[in-house]
């Protein structure tokens, strides 16, 4: 199933909870499809996002997918050195 009859489907049973209710099974294939739809969405950013690069004042490029990388490790220095610290 692509994803325009996943979103066919969500939206015909969203209709139906609405007109008449779920079945238990409808109501699992419903949160099945929601589900499989968010991750494709977060998918297709995170794909977005790791072929973006930011270019600073500088002239500078840096891929957005290291920044992330760089900065989450910045801040788990500081969590280190907090605790080192208490």
């Amino acid at each position: 199933m692509n994803m325009d009859e996943k979103i066919k489907r969500i939206n015909e049973l969203y209709h139906k909870s609405k007109a008449e209710g779920l079945t238990e099974e409808e109501k699992a294939e419903q949160a099945q499809l929601r589900k499989d739809y968010v991750a494709s969405i977060r998918g297709n950013l995170r794909s977005q996002l790791e072929s973006m690069t930011i270019q600073y004042e500088d002239g500078s490029r840096e891929k957005v997918s290291d920044r992330r990388r760089r900065v989450e490790g910045e801040k788990r220095l500081e969590e280190i050195e907090e605790q080192k610290e208490n």
